[in-house]
């Protein structure tokens, strides 16, 4: 789980001339075509459907075009729907692969205010995938090309693999309710690691814990939880209050590169980086 996107706004094409103009990140010349035999169909075999990249190399002309310092290009398909982000806003919509080309229509996105040149990428980006540009996957390597510009991107698995459940120091970063993601309050930090003695360790914001574990491929059941006694007040002591409440019983888990997202029965859950 990467994003939580709220409220989505329509936008609309726009030519390729603007966004040059718009001083984000350009591409090259590349091939572009959509030589691999399973393009255009619907059932998006051969196609990028299915699949998550990131970016490695903007070009414009040839010539390397860095992104605004700190964000990459993130494409996401499924069938008939892209997402996409740039460092700023989520955006997604529906896509088609037609033949060489991805035809992006219906693009939304949400309406967060940021740095001028993050917002510019993000019209830049979002406006070259409304232009019909030429794809072409190659293993793990997807490009798009529109004109004189060219991304090159990888599948994110490979470019950013998955981390362990295990042996990770797993760091809280985002308190989970139902469809709402709250940030950790200021000033308590709470972390946990699983042991291949099928224990987990860590602290809650206010007390170290240990509990006993049954890790399955999609769930996580906690029991025999036990802490110190520690009494803390303001943050620390509501940070705990959830992480106790979130690790106790069976938790459904997903983890994507560095994040790992708990989510008990109740909707209530954590968002964990690796660190």
């Amino acid at each position: 789980m990467r994003s939580r996107p709220t409220a989505m706004k329509p936008i609309l094409a726009l030519p390729l001339s603007l966004l040059l103009a718009a001083g984000a990140a350009g591409c090259g010349k590349g091939s572009g075509a959509g030589d691999d035999p399973g393009a255009g169909k619907n059932t998006g075999a051969g196609t990028p459907v299915g699949r998550t990249f990131l970016s490695d190399s903007v070009t414009d002309k040839g010539e390397p075009r860095p992104l605004v310092a700190g964000s990459q290009i993130r494409l996401e398909f499924k069938r008939g729907w892209i997402g996409a982000h740039a460092g700023c806003n989520s955006f997604s919509g529906d896509a088609e692969f037609d033949g060489d080309r991805l035809v992006v229509t219906g693009l939304g996105g949400t309406e967060m205010a940021c740095e001028q040149n993050l917002m510019k990428q993000d019209e830049w980006l979002t406006g070259l995938l409304t232009d019909k540009p030429t794809w072409r996957l190659d293993g793990d390597t997807l490009i798009l090309t529109r004109g004189e510009t060219r991304i090159k991107l990888t599948d994110r698995r490979v470019a950013d693999p998955d981390r362990p459940v295990q042996d990770t120091r797993w760091v809280v970063e985002s308190i989970l309710d139902g469809n709402t993601a709250a940030s950790v309050p200021v000033g308590a930090t709470a972390h946990l690691t699983f042991g291949d003695d099928a224990k987990v360790r860590g602290d809650t914001g206010c007390n170290q814990f240990s509990a006993t574990v049954a890790v399955t491929k999609s769930t996580i059941a906690f029991s025999n939880l036990v802490a110190t006694k520690k009494a803390c007040a303001g943050g620390p002591g509501e940070l705990e209050k959830t992480v106790l409440e979130v690790l106790r019983g069976t938790v459904s888990y997903e983890i994507e590169a560095d994040q790992l997202t708990l989510t008990a029965k109740s909707g209530k859950g954590l968002e964990l980086k690796a660190k």
